[in-house]
């Protein structure tokens, strides 16, 4: 038999008693299912307690979490006194820490709008035992503030791809004799991950021994410490060298500060160097959503001489801000050279694929920034190393100049125009074409009323059974004397087939040639304008005698 049609039963929630583990809302990253109602009991082993954490957090928003909403407590009884917190929205809840073994976690969605949901993650902890907690709850008003809310919760196992940690009442001044332990890491297929601190302000002094932040390269305190900070300066980028990292948080008895707040992400997804001449990569996941929190940087960095030109192949990110318009979520920039301060080439979000770009020197970097919800497919680009080169031409040659240092590691004879028989020379040190139209595969052609000249310029990079052969169209239009060329084939040809000029941009770099070298004339140009001067002097002679006449 089937089951009903109209059955609306959705399994959820249920009881988790690992040591540790991860749950989320169903259907996650897709949207939740409306009218449903989950509870996850998460019992541990008798006294330890339950450290609970949020990866990814995004439910429907009311100013009073009215409709959809996620509530946490402390112990199995769901009842006001032992509630921990009700949340909404796009704000994940902080971490939390139970009293004692068991913590409950309840969702519910209504009838209307649903949205991506969360991702959570638990393992067991210590307790102080419960107590205190009983004691605390009957005795003490119930206030934002709280000292039994855990408003000094802290620490954690989190095992997603990315996430954000701070220090407790972050941004309000941390408490004092705080010890907090993050231990990012070991999720399925985890590569290194990078930390990277947004802002940090923890009280200062020498050997920072009284309060301070230390990075472990592995689960545990044993393994080598890669930094300990203090003070006021941000801690440098780090990347560990394993998929596991410890964050260890402590402050004394005394003097406090803002805190920290930090993003880690796996470096092995979004944190790459290309060197090769041409190249694809992708965000982090693609085709499916990418991480939140990310702050990734793909670098190109190619020989000298060459300019780096991306073709983005598909794009989608979260759309711009309806108050300023402009990319203020996640966005992806492009950037002129290795670094950040570089000249901004582009910054683009949501579906706007854009047009290519093209550096202005050997380096291009392009970074993606995601912020703490909504995320969505990413972006697919290509790239090609674009050889630098002056190309003109006279009424009936084409002169063509390449850089050899921009292909050091070519022999003459793979760089031709039109058949391999017209190889390229080797003048002082420039590859070198010079050839009449009547040679080397040219042949004459229409476009738009104006007849021009075509050729295709090869530049062979193939090593041993791999093809790999670049292809540049190369026009001349002989009543101007006006050449040009194009990019028409590299990673992608149907991609690259409308690539835009690129004699102007190339003439401006035109401090690697020699512009001299390049504006020769042939020789029937310089006999037509003698001729021109010698009839213009026979005519001026006439007139004269004429008049004298």
């Amino acid at each position: 038999s089937h089951p009903p049609l109209c059955s609306t039963g959705i399994k959820c929630g249920g009881v988790l008693s690992a040591p540790s583990g991860n749950f989320s809302s169903p259907n996650f990253p897709g949207p939740y299912p409306y009218e449903t109602e989950c509870t996850w009991l998460i019992v541990v082993a008798e006294g330890s307690s339950v450290l609970l954490s949020f990866s990814h957090f995004e439910l429907e928003y009311h100013a009073a979490c009215a409709y959809d909403y996620l509530q946490v407590y402390n112990g199995a009884a769901r009842d006001r006194g032992n509630l921990l917190g009700t949340f909404c929205g796009r704000s994940p809840p902080p971490p939390f820490t139970s009293a004692w073994h068991v913590m409950a976690v309840v969702f519910r969605s209504d009838r209307h709008v649903a949205k991506r949901g969360f991702a959570a993650a638990y393992q067991k902890g210590s307790v102080e035992g419960w107590w205190w907690w009983s004691i605390c709850l009957s005795f003490l008003p119930h206030h934002p503030h709280h000292p039994c809310l855990p408003a000094d919760a802290c620490g954690g196992q989190l095992t997603g791809l990315s996430g954000e940690i701070t220090s407790p009442r972050y941004p309000e001044s941390y408490p004092n004799d705080a010890e907090c332990r993050w231990n990012i890491g070991g999720a399925a297929g985890g590569g290194p991950l990078t930390l990277v601190f947004a802002d940090f302000q923890v009280e200062g002094g020498q050997g920072c021994g009284f309060d301070y932040v230390a990075l472990f390269d592995g689960p545990t305190t044993a393994d080598p410490c890669l930094g300990r900070y203090c003070g006021s300066a941000r801690p440098p980028r780090t990347v560990s060298s394993a998929p596991h990292l410890l964050v260890l948080f402590k402050s004394d008895f005394n003097i406090g500060g803002r805190g920290f707040k930090a993003h880690f992400y796996s470096a092995g997804e979004c944190q790459e160097v290309f060197t090769t001449i041409k190249g694809n990569f992708s965000s982090p996941r693609y085709p499916n959503f990418y991480p939140n929190n990310l702050n990734c940087q793909w670098s190109i960095q190619l020989p000298l001489g060459y300019r780096v030109k991306v073709f983005f192949l598909d794009m989608e990110l979260e759309g711009r801000s309806s108050l300023t318009g402009s990319c203020d979520y996640d966005h992806l920039a492009a950037f002129d050279g290795g670094a950040e301060n570089g000249s901004l080439l582009g910054q683009w979000c949501g579906r706007e694929t854009p047009a290519h770009v093209t550096s202005h020197r050997n380096q291009l970097l392009l970074v993606l920034h995601t912020d703490r919800n909504t995320a969505k497919k990413g972006f697919s680009v290509a790239y090609v190393g674009v050889v630098p080169m002056n190309v003109s031409c006279t009424r009936t040659e084409f002169h063509i100049q390449i850089p050899m240092q921009s292909l050091a590691q070519l022999e003459r004879k793979r760089i031709y125009l039109g058949t391999p028989s017209c190889a390229a020379q080797v003048v002082g040190r420039n590859f070198k074409i010079h050839t009449r139209f009547d040679t080397c595969g040219t042949e004459s052609q229409k476009r738009n009323n104006t007849s021009i000249i075509v050729s295709t310029l090869y530049i062979d990079f193939s090593a041993g059974d791999q093809e790999d052969i670049h292809q540049y169209e190369v026009q001349c239009e002989p009543k101007r004397k006006e050449a040009s060329v194009t990019l028409i084939a590299g990673p992608d040809p149907s991609r690259l087939s409308q690539a835009e000029n690129l004699v102007d941009a190339q003439q401006r770099d035109g401090g690697a040639m020699d512009a001299r070298e390049i504006k020769s004339q042939d020789t029937s140009d310089i006999v037509f304008i003698s001729i021109c001067i010698l009839a213009g002097l026979l005519m001026v002679i006439a007139v004269v005698g004429l008049v004298l006449l």
